[in-house]
C-alpha cells in the first residue's frame, strides 16, 4: 500500500471517528427530531471546514484570487498583458510566467 493510499485511509478513518464521536453525544442529549437536524448541521459545517483546510493546503486559498501572481507574456513580442490578444502585435499566443 503506497503512502498516499495509507494517508487517505487514515484521514477517512479519522473523519468517520470524529463524525461518530460528535453525533453520538448529540443524539443522546437532544430529542429525536432536533438531534437529527443538529447532526446534519454539524456534519455539513465540519465538512465545509475540512474542505477549506484542504484548499489552503493545496494552495487554493479558499476564495482568494491567486491570479494576480501570474503574468502573461506574448509569445511573439514578449509584451506582458492579460488580454485575449496582445495589444502590441495582435497575437493570441501567450505564455504564463511568474
Amino acid at each position: 500500500m503506497s503512502t498516499n493510499n495509507r494517508q487517505f485511509l487514515i484521514n477517512q478513518l479519522i473523519w468517520i471517528g470524529l463524525s461518530f464521536g460528535i453525533s453520538l453525544p448529540i443524539s443522546i442529549l437532544l430529542p429525536f427530531p432536533v438531534s437529527l437536524v443538529a447532526i446534519f448541521g454539524v456534519f455539513i459545517l465540519f465538512n465545509i471546514y475540512l474542505r477549506r483546510i484542504m484548499m489552503k493546503r493545496m494552495g487554493g486559498g479558499g476564495g482568494n484570487n491567486n491570479d494576480s501572481k501570474l503574468k502573461y507574456y506574448c509569445m511573439s513580442c514578449e509584451a506582458q498583458h492579460k488580454q485575449a490578444e496582445c495589444p502590441k502585435c495582435g497575437s493570441k499566443m501567450k505564455r504564463i510566467g511568474f
